[in-house]
């Protein structure tokens, strides 16, 4: 599936991201368990989140080409809520989770982060990002401002540094369906903001 690949930074700017390619995909079709394996050598090869993001990219987009059945393990959203989860993968102790999400179309996110790496590969329908950054001032610590935006189509990867902030709108009337890998949380620095309250709330 064709796309480009972005990177949102903790001060909330969206740029291109290119992949790199360090090693060549050799198996096919290349299997869920293989993509998996292949992260682990990433995480242990290289600290920097942007660097194992770059090199983790080509491995999702290969895992989309080579096993379509995993495009179709999604539940449509749950209409109270407006969105679904459904994991592919999470396994106490293992750093890594692997879902597919849907959101209803015209829902909007909170305003969170996500205390952790993160990528998104949009599968079908487009999502507007809108993305923040943290602007304290000595009376409101928790203060973020507007750093703009940015709609993703089908095939396009959005990469997340852990204190990238965002909210997503599914946009138009059908689903958004996605492809999404998280790495470890750490619980205690994961927020919703209110940017109007100025306050900031673990979630």
């Amino acid at each position: 599936m064709n796309g480009r690949n972005w990177l949102v930074t903790d001060h909330g700017t969206c740029q291109e991201l290119k992949a790199a390619e360090d090693e060549k995909i050799l198996t096919t079709p290349y299997r869920l368990y293989q993509f998996l394996a292949d992260l682990d050598s990433i995480l242990a090869r290289f600290d920097d989140d942007a660097e194992r993001l770059k090199r983790i990219c080509p491995r999702v987009r290969r895992l989309m080409d080579d096993s379509p059945w995993l495009q179709l393990q999604y539940t449509f959203p749950d209409p109270q809520k407006g969105w679904a989860v459904s994991m592919l993968y999470d396994e106490p102790g293992y750093p890594i989770t692997v879902q597919m999400v849907s959101w209803e179309g015209g829902r909007v996110s909170t305003i969170h982060n996500h205390a952790t790496w993160g990528l998104v590969m949009l599968l079908d329908g487009e999502e507007k990002n809108t993305f923040w950054k943290r602007s304290p001032d000595a009376e409101n610590l928790d203060r973020i401002e507007r750093a703009g935006d940015r709609t993703f189509s089908s095939g396009d990867i959005i990469c997340f540094l852990p204190d990238a902030i965002h909210c997503v709108e599914a946009m138009g009337e059908k689903p958004t369906i996605s492809f999404n890998l998280y790495g470890m949380t750490i619980y205690d620095r994961r927020f919703v903001f209110d940017p109007k309250a100025r306050t900031a709330k673990t979630f």
